[in-house]
């Protein structure tokens, strides 16, 4: 288990949790422009829905290794000529621009395939998915933690071209430590896979379709926080890129506690009462996000929202690998993650559009929206028999 899947996993979480969080932060470093960094960060996110397309249905045709294999191959390819070019001298804001759709689009694809590798791995454990879910989580949390701070201190103390390599020599490991695995070449997985199949199972599962309906709305909020943080960190409360980056390492942090908390209180628990709390937790953060005006609540809040936010995802990870049957997995996967991610490239776009003064009342309304749409979805969920206790 650990060879197969949690060590790829990891090392494709680093550098996923760099790409994600090192473009935008480069761009704003290097023009101190709210427009650009907001522009970057659709540009980035857009690719990735379109990923979902053709993503699912390769994993389900031709194995979750190979599809793994060939995008860190990808992306290390990419971030490698985009290095060389900046040390040849081209602007890196133009080259970023152009890096950011491609890296988009790629980690996406391996983060398909890795997803499908550990919903095998939970359909082996039966009962115990939610401890092999938990663990999954807990790698994406640690590369999250990790990644941020790594890209700020890597920016701030080698510029971009030593961020750009860092990243480029995580994506080579990442394809090197994959395990070869057999190609798929079931006809009815072939028949039966691709979009048209994702929609008819999520359609087929109420209590499935409820709780991804509900992130959809929360992951809003989330996504605008993510896409205005390097804008307000750096250029309205005057921190550093470092500062920046710290944020989202310390809400890794507070949200890998909450993945191990989660997981020992779905044991005692059930599912649906552990959800509903962490709902809770995560809409009351992002209320109070709207009113933080000082770096240390900025801190702290995060955190508290993305611990929410970790058992949440607990939960729907665990009901994802209990309901959605093997032989659609990657496509009905590949579904529910492009409704999940939608909110991102949207955000970009806002933050892009409107003044940095304008982003508070826009973070409040985001926040009120989640408050209902969690509330809504997990009222719901109760009257479902369906879903696992």
């Amino acid at each position: 288990m650990i060879r197969k899947v949690y060590l790829p996993r990891s090392v494709d979480g680093a550098a996923s949790a760099m790409t994600t969080y090192g473009i935008p932060l480069l761009v704003v470093a290097t023009t101190n422009s709210a427009m650009l960094a907001g522009l970057a960060f659709a540009l980035e996110w857009l690719p990735r829905l379109v990923a979902f397309t053709v993503a699912g249905r390769a994993v389900d045709r031709h194995g979750a290794a190979r599809v793994f294999r060939l995008a860190c191959l990808g992306r290390t390819l990419a971030v490698t000529t985009a290095m060389l070019l900046t040390v040849a001298g081209y602007g890196v804001p133009v080259v970023v621009m152009v890096l950011a759709p491609l890296t988009g689009f790629l980690t996406e694809c391996s983060y398909l395939a890795a997803e499908t590798t550990g919903g095998e791995a939970s359909r082996r454990a039966g009962v115990r998915a939610h401890r092999v879910q938990s663990v999954l989580l807990g790698i994406d949390q640690l590369a999250m933690l990790a990644g941020p701070l790594i890209c700020g201190l890597l920016l701030e103390w080698g510029g971009p071209d030593l961020l750009l390599g860092t990243l480029a020599a995580c994506s080579l490991l990442a394809a090197a430590l994959v395990p070869r695995q057999p190609t798929m070449t079931c006809a009815t997985v072939a028949r039966g896979s691709g979009a048209g199949a994702g929609w008819r199972t999520l359609r087929s599962l109420p209590a499935l379709a409820w709780l991804v309906g509900g992130l959809i709305v929360s992951n809003t909020a989330v996504a605008l926080l993510q896409a205005a943080m390097p804008v307000i960190v750096v250029t309205e409360l005057g921190r550093s890129s470092a500062d920046a980056g710290l944020i989202w390492s310390a809400a890794a942090l507070a949200s890998l506690l909450a993945i191990t908390a989660a997981r020992r209180a779905i044991d005692r628990w059930g599912l649906w009462p552990v959800g509903a709390t962490a709902a809770v937790l995560a809409s009351g953060a992002t209320l109070a996000i709207a009113q933080a005006d000082t770096y240390r609540d900025y801190l702290l809040l995060i955190a508290v929202l993305m611990a929410g936010e970790g058992g949440l995802t607990v939960v729907l990870r665990t009901l994802r690998s209990h309901l959605i049957p093997s032989e659609v997995f990657a496509s009905t996967l590949s579904l529910t993650i492009l409704l999940l991610l939608a909110p991102y490239p949207a955000a970009g776009l806002l933050v892009a559009a409107i003044p940095p003064e304008g982003l508070g009342p826009a973070v409040t309304a985001a926040a009120l929206l989640q408050a209902l749409g969690l509330f809504t979805a997990f009222a719901r969920l109760r009257t479902l028999p369906t879903a696992p206790a």
